[in-house]
């Protein structure tokens, strides 16, 4: 809710002042080498280990104030910076570097008979708007790649990673001084004022796209209001499925991975499927080994009566993105039904199976439309840096432009160069 006039207008002319400031940082952008931009970003990746110490400072205040909040153990998770944690934001800036200069990239080219020559080459999209929540890696991800794709981009992060984010601003305006190209191709609304984030969302004239990366209430506001084409990733309700050809070793090693190596991002499974004859052989072991975990396991009750300490599992369930150490396990007769159930409760985000026969692992990932289908692998592979993308903006379930992970290649269109020698069209 607004204080009054004044401050509406106040929001109105800082987000203006942000796009006007992107818009012409854009077209340098656009126009610079591949060499500018790689040194930028590893002057980016030297800043944050020199400021280490700073951005740790700065999370802890986050750190503390999210506490008190009453944050669950999964968002802090997500907050918290360490010497790891940036040490890994150093290094996904340096892979970013790496990776080919999507920019002028030919995509086609062909000739035409009255000599017309023709072709399709990537383009920046221009500037970006960015709005997430408690990740404030998400600031150095999404900065660096929006700077190798050329882009400009306006970032808004969440309230709880305000001072994290800022530290990690300070280093990649750093690395874009150093390589003397402007710092305001990287920049943060300056407010946590949510009238920020509306404003953002209708900035036409300033922001070309706008990637949503958070909850689903945040993205569900962003579907609604969003004036600005957008990239969507509504909800990471992830399945892994066991088939009857599964291996046990892998399928225990698989499910405790895909649930619990990091409960609070996108990429976790929340609900387990497994063929209803070799259920009792397969779920016992890895029950136990959720549960040692410390995770809540729910079940169906063929589920239940495979292990008593499972607890009931309702309808609700098998539609709940938990982000926490919770999941839900349901028995299927067959690839059929499983893949029935994944088509009416899923986000279309990523399921796998765990399964030795290639006939059935194929017939799953052609028969699902997820964004990222998987065979015998962890849902937590469903990331860009493991994918080979130095790192990515989020994971896109839409269908339009980008789907799956976006790296710098979807932070790109392309348009038609055409030279001729003199053709009138008769």
């Amino acid at each position: 809710m607004m204080d009054g006039a004044g401050k509406t207008d106040d929001i109105a002319a800082l987000m203006a002042d942000l796009g006007q400031k992107a818009k012409a940082a854009a077209r340098v952008l656009a126009q610079a080498s591949a060499e500018q931009k790689n040194a930028a970003l590893m002057a980016a990746a030297e800043a944050l280990h020199a400021n280490a110490a700073a951005i740790k400072a700065a999370n802890a205040i986050d750190m503390a104030a999210g506490k008190e909040k009453g944050l669950s153990s999964a968002l802090l998770d997500r907050l918290l910076l360490n010497d790891g944690r940036i040490s890994g934001m150093a290094k996904s800036l340096e892979e970013i570097a790496a990776l080919a200069d999507p920019v002028a990239q030919v995509m086609d080219e062909w000739d035409r008979p009255n000599g017309l020559e023709i072709q399709r080459v990537r383009t920046p999209l221009g500037v970006i708007g960015i709005i997430y929540e408690s990740r404030p890696n998400v600031t150095a991800d999404a900065g660096g790649l929006c700077l190798k794709a050329g882009n400009a981009c306006i970032l808004r992060g969440g309230s709880e990673s305000l001072n994290s984010s800022r530290a990690i601003l300070t280093a990649l305006q750093a690395g874009l001084r150093i390589a003397g190209l402007p710092e305001t191709a990287i920049q943060m609304v300056p407010t946590t004022d949510r009238a920020a984030v509306g404003e953002m969302l209708t900035m036409t004239k300033y922001i070309d796209v706008i990637v949503p990366r958070g909850g689903q209430s945040l993205v569900e506001r962003v579907m609604k209001e969003s004036r600005v084409p957008t990239f969507l990733h509504l909800t990471g309700l992830c399945h892994t499925y066991l088939h009857a050809g599964a291996d046990p070793g892998k399928a225990r090693k698989i499910v405790l991975n895909a649930k619990m190596r990091r409960t609070g991002i996108c990429g976790a499974t929340e609900t387990l499927l497994v063929d209803e004859s070799v259920a009792a052989k397969l779920l016992p072991p890895i029950i136990d080994d959720l549960i040692k975990a410390e995770c809540e396991v729910r079940g169906d009750a063929a589920v239940q009566k495979i292990d008593t300490r499972v607890k009931a599992a309702t309808s609700e369930d098998w539609d709940t993105e938990y982000l926490d150490a919770i999941l839900a396990v349901k028995t299927v007769k067959n690839i059929d039904d499983a893949i029935a159930h994944i088509r009416a409760h899923g986000s279309e985000h990523t399921e796998s199976i765990i399964t030795e026969d290639t006939e059935a692992a194929e017939k799953f990932m052609s028969a699902l439309d997820s964004a990222i289908v998987m065979h015998n692998a962890s849902t937590q592979f469903a990331d860009g840096g493991e994918f080979g993308m130095g790192a990515e903006i989020g994971i896109a379930t839409g269908r339009l432009h980008a789907r799956g992970p976006v790296g710098v290649e979807q932070l790109t269109t392309f348009k038609y160069k055409v030279r001729g020698d003199g053709q009138v069209r008769p």
